[in-house]
């Protein structure tokens, strides 16, 4: 297993734009959105890489990028280049034209060079802005021993779904046959009419097939240049492509069966709360199998009571290093490093990024809070969604987006009685 991972590269494209993330990625790449009070969404993908010994990985990066190169340098710069091994960020070059990445294929294609000079024999392509474990080691054995040119990996969807996904058909030796983008409607599963299956976005490529369908690709003008769109139907019916069925019983990680695109708000809101659950979906407990992230130098996290003597109070709730509880309440939400909730505060429901502060008497509910954010005395969001519309972001299903220095444009016009967002706590606004 080891030789087949040494014989691989993975390219791992992460330069979206991430627009359905807005206002969380007004400033940084999608893949470094902070996820789960701890970690950033790209850490899930690298643990994956580290954990299935997938040693060389190239992260294409583009839009806003800084925050994710910052993340790739403090956490995981853990690999040996005496030893050939690295996670290494690739801006785009332009060695083959004028233009930035156009799609994914065209992304893999501008540094193909990159893939040439490494001697792989294959090459592992992922995603850095979903959420999931997998053991890539796996899929690379079943892509030998089918003999395939090209492996997708595929899970099942709801039929009701299939229309955000490509929906793949495979026959009994788990070739695909059938390959269709985003279908209106969806084939479903064999004797199973209320499912479909939907390609995950992950691929395995032999490198002289990859670099044949890349430069076809590059010179097709009326190509989208995607690998789903473009280069997946053709191959279908000229190579053998094989489907691996993600969340069975092979592989060393636990068959979750969790995946998540965390791509809007909403999708990301549901993501990070499945983790509060009695029995969180997503297992972050495996200890052969830990998410990987930065650990910042913090101090342990306090519940503590007020100087009036009211005790912080915290109920089903996921508490970040250095954070602090003051006489508040904290309910069903996730608080991330150097958080400080002040006396009186009610948190329900919401995720709070790096150095928040909440004033006292502060209410919040079903709220993402961007670092850095400080959330006046008083301040109440989540309960008026007329008012927080005026000031704040609200997603399809009323989850509010508190952008990194919202209060410091809006201090002045906040401190106004007329305020909604400001008003103070009533008997109605629980």
């Amino acid at each position: 297993m080891d030789n087949i991972c040494d014989e691989t590269i993975c390219v791992l494209l992460a330069g979206g734009q991430g627009t359905r993330l807005y206002p969380l990625t007004s400033d940084r790449a999608k893949p470094s959105v902070p996820f789960g009070g701890k970690y950033r969404i790209i850490d899930f993908t690298l643990s994956n890489c580290l954990h299935s010994n997938i040693r060389r990985v190239l992260v294409l990066t583009q839009y806003k990028s800084h925050s994710l190169q910052k993340h790739l340098r403090d956490a995981w710069s853990i690999f040996s280049p005496e030893l050939g091994e690295y996670i290494t960020a690739v801006p785009p070059q332009m060695r083959t034209g004028e233009s930035w990445y156009a799609g994914t294929a065209d992304a893999i294609f501008q540094n193909l060079y990159l893939l040439e000079r490494s001697g792989a024999k294959r090459v592992l392509i992922l995603s850095g802005d979903h959420v999931y474990r997998m053991d890539y080691a796996a899929m690379l054995q079943r892509h030998i021993e089918q003999g395939a040119d090209l492996s997708v990996a595929c899970m099942r969807v709801p039929i009701a779904d299939a229309a955000s996904f490509g929906i793949m058909t495979v026959d009994q030796s788990d070739r695909v046959v059938d390959f269709t983008e985003k279908p209106s409607q969806a084939t479903p599963l064999p004797g199973d009419d209320q499912h479909a299956l939907a390609s995950m976005g992950i691929y395995v490529f032999n490198i002289d097939v990859l670099r044949e369908q890349l430069d076809a690709d590059h010179a097709a003008s009326r190509s989208s240049h995607d690998f789903g769109h473009d280069l997946l139907p053709g191959l279908i019916r000229s190579h053998q492509v094989s489907g691996y069925q993600f969340g069975g019983s092979g592989g060393r990680v636990s068959p979750d069966r969790y995946w998540r695109d965390v791509g809007t708000l909403d999708s990301y809101f549901d993501a990070n709360m499945d983790l509060l659950s009695s029995v969180p979906p997503l297992d972050l407990y495996q200890d052969s199998w830990p998410i990987r992230t930065y650990q910042g130098q913090h101090p342990p996290a306090r519940v503590s009571s007020s100087d009036s003597g009211t005790m912080g109070a915290l109920r089903n709730c996921m508490l970040g290093n250095g954070s602090v509880v003051n006489g508040a309440t904290v309910i069903d939400s996730i608080l991330s490093a150097r958080v400080c909730v002040e006396q009186g505060a009610h948190i329900e429901s919401s995720i709070l990024f790096d150095n928040v502060r909440i004033g006292a008497g502060a209410r919040l509910r079903r709220c993402i809070i961007d670092k850095d954010v400080n959330i006046p005395a008083g301040t109440c969001i989540g309960y008026d969604a007329a008012a927080d519309a005026q000031l704040f972001h609200i997603s399809d299903k009323g989850v509010v987006a508190v952008p990194k220095g919202a209060f410091s444009a809006l201090t002045a016009a906040l401190k106004g009685p007329s305020s909604p967002a400001l008003a103070k706590d009533s008997s109605t606004a629980r």
